[in-house]
C-alpha cells in the first residue's frame, strides 16, 4: 500500500515561502536548488516547495489557480501556542484568514494562507 510521504507546495514566491514556512517551524533551507526545497518535518514527512517554473518543466501547460494546491494543518501544542503562531505569521505581513477561535468540535483553531493562497490552518487540543 502506497504510503504519503511527502507534501509539495508549488509557490510564486520562494524567499516569501521559505520566510512563511520557517514562521511557523518548518526548517526550509534558506537557499533553494534550481527552484526546489527539500527538507523532513520531524514525524519523517518530506516537505518540498518548487517554484512555477520547475512545475512547468515537466507539464508545460500546468496554470496556477490560487489556493487550490492543497491545503495544511499544523499541530500546536497548546491553544496559547495556536494564538502566538497566528499573531507572528500575521505581524509579520501574512494574510491571517481567521483569527483564533474555541470551535466547537474541541480545539483551538486557526487560518492563515501562505504567500500563494494556500489555507493553512493552525490548531491544538482544548
Amino acid at each position: 500500500m502506497p504510503q504519503l510521504n511527502a507534501i509539495a507546495v508549488v509557490t510564486s514566491d520562494m524567499a516569501r515561502s521559505i520566510r512563511f514556512y520557517r514562521l511557523l517551524g518548518v526548517e526550509v533551507p534558506e537557499t533553494p536548488e534550481e527552484g526546489h526545497v527539500d527538507t523532513f518535518l520531524p514525524n519523517g514527512v518530506r516537505f518540498m516547495l518548487d517554484t512555477e517554473d520547475v512545475v512547468r518543466s515537466f507539464r508545460p501547460d500546468w496554470t496556477r489557480e490560487t489556493g487550490n494546491q492543497l491545503g495544511l494543518a499544523f499541530e500546536c501544542a497548546s491553544p496559547s501556542e495556536v494564538d502566538e503562531v497566528y499573531g507572528r505569521a500575521v505581524d509579520a505581513g501574512f494574510h491571517g484568514e481567521k483569527e483564533p477561535w474555541d470551535a466547537f468540535w474541541g480545539q483551538r483553531y486557526a487560518q492563515l494562507q501562505d504567500p500563494d493562497g494556500v489555507g493553512v490552518d493552525l490548531y491544538a487540543t482544548l
